[in-house]
This record gives structure tokens, C-alpha cells and sequence, in this order.
């Protein structure tokens, strides 16, 4: 099996834990947010962003909540 170097890098640290315990995914963290897009603005996936599962879901809920309060895109023009 080949190995994946090119996605080993410095992982963005999008999750928080608040004060209170809860860990979760800011959408209002815009630039931390578009670093997990592609250029045409597809979400990227586990492997490429280095996330566990649970905050995978987050960040995909975080930008899907940014791309409704049209803090991001949905299309490529404007990436």
C-alpha cells in the first residue's frame, strides 16, 4: 500500500472545548473553516484534514451552517 505523505502536514485545530466540557466546531471561524475546502469548495475528507470522526461531523455541520449564513460559499467562483 502506497504511502500518503503528501497529506501528512500540520493539522488545523478547528475543535474547542468550551468551559463548560462541550468540544464543538465554531462556523463562525471563517478562514480556520475554508482551510477544509477544496478549490470548488467540496468539504475535504478524514484523511486530508486528520480529524476523528466525531469532528469530521462538526466541521461538516460547522460549514454547512457558514455556507447557510453566507459566511462561505456553496460555489467555486468566489473561493
Amino acid at each position: 500500500m502506497a504511502e500518503f505523505t503528501r497529506f501528512s502536514g500540520p493539522r488545523a485545530k478547528l475543535a474547542v472545548t468550551s468551559s463548560t466540557g462541550i468540544t464543538y466546531v465554531d462556523y463562525k471561524n471563517v478562514d480556520g473553516l475554508r482551510r477544509l475546502l477544496t478549490p470548488n469548495g467540496k468539504i475535504l475528507g478524514r484523511k486530508r484534514t486528520g480529524f476523528s470522526a466525531a469532528e469530521q461531523r462538526m466541521a461538516a455541520r460547522a460549514i454547512r451552517r457558514a455556507r447557510f449564513m453566507a459566511l462561505l460559499p456553496y460555489t467555486s467562483m468566489t473561493v
